[in-house]
C-alpha cells in the first residue's frame, strides 16, 4: 500500500474521476492545434509542437472505448512521461478537465476489484476513496502497451 500512497493529479473523463501520480506529470496545457498523423490508431489524435518538441497526443476517451466528445473550454492536455518497454516517451493525454492535486494515503487506496479474467485492469493502480467518492488511479506506464509506446516514440 505504501508504494501507492502519494500525490495524484485528478482529472475527469466521461463524468468519472481519475488520478495519475504527480511525479509522472510534466505540465498541463490548454488545447492547442493538433496535427493529425495518417495511419495511426484512432486514439492517437496527432502531434503538437510544444516549445519545439513534437509530442504525440493520446485521447484517453478513445483509448478507454468511451464516446468521443467535442472539446470544451475545460478540455486540456496533461503532458506525462511514460516509461514502458525500456523506452521513455513524453506524451500528451487529452482529458475532459483537470480537477486538483490530492494527497492520498495508502489506507484510502483499495485494490482493483476482480472483474473476471477477460478484463485487463493492469493499468489501474487502485481505487482511491476520497470525499465519499471513488477515484480510479491509473498506472500511466501501463495504459499503453509496449507496442503502443514504441509506436508513439516513432510518431514523435
Amino acid at each position: 500500500m505504501a508504494t501507492r500512497e502519494g500525490k495524484y493529479l485528478t482529472f475527469t473523463l466521461a463524468g468519472e474521476e481519475y488520478g495519475i501520480g504527480i511525479l509522472k506529470v510534466k505540465e498541463i496545457i490548454g488545447m492547442m492545434a493538433i496535427t493529425t498523423v495518417p495511419q495511426t490508431p484512432a486514439y492517437v489524435k496527432g502531434v503538437i509542437n510544444l516549445r519545439g518538441k513534437v509530442i504525440p497526443i493520446v485521447d484517453l476517451r478513445l483509448k478507454f472505448d468511451m464516446a468521443s466528445i467535442n472539446q470544451t473550454e475545460k478540455t486540456c492536455i496533461i503532458v506525462v512521461e511514460v516509461a514502458n518497454g525500456g523506452q521513455k516517451v513524453m506524451i500528451g493525454i487529452l482529458v475532459d478537465s483537470v480537477s486538483e492535486v490530492l494527497n492520498i494515503k495508502g489506507g484510502d487506496i483499495e485494490d482493483t476489484p476482480n472483474f473476471g479474467s477477460h478484463l485487463n485492469t493492469e493499468y489501474i493502480l487502485g481505487m482511491a476513496k476520497t470525499g465519499g467518492k471513488v477515484k480510479i488511479l491509473l498506472d500511466i506506464d501501463r495504459v499503453l502497451s509496449n507496442e503502443e509506446t514504441a509506436l508513439l516514440a516513432k510518431v514523435a
